[in-house]
């Protein structure tokens, strides 16, 4: 499960690299969660999470972005900030990519500003 989940994190940042984002890390991690990517859109620090869902039986890859994990990422994406000063004064939001459906046929959705920070 995890080799997936890391193949469609390169996924993501290969297709969001070709639209012109930089990458500034991976897999961050803190004891409040992780970011899979972190990227730079011009002058915007993105925080994106990578989603994949096989089945959509419990709801597509998107829907597993619930408040909870939205606010592990918000904590988390303050300790990137503070550990990352040049970049804190920057525009940040935070982006998901969505991937659903069998791995080698996996429909890909990104959904910019997916939410804002609590």
């Amino acid at each position: 499960m995890r080799a997936a989940g890391a193949a469609f994190e390169q996924r993501a940042c290969a297709e969001l690299q070709r639209a012109g984002l930089k990458l500034l890390a991976r897999n961050y991690t803190t004891r409040y969660g992780e970011l899979d990517l972190v990227m730079l859109d011009r002058d915007t620090v993105v925080f994106v999470e990578v989603r994949h869902r096989l089945s959509s039986s419990r709801g597509d890859a998107a829907a597993s972005v619930n408040a909870a994990k939205q606010a592990k990422l918000t904590r988390t994406a303050q300790l990137w900030l503070v550990a990352h000063p040049q970049h804190a004064q920057r525009a940040c939001r935070f982006d998901v990519v969505c991937y659903d459906g069998p791995n080698d046929h996996a429909t890909m959705n990104w959904w910019r500003n997916a939410f804002d920070a609590a």
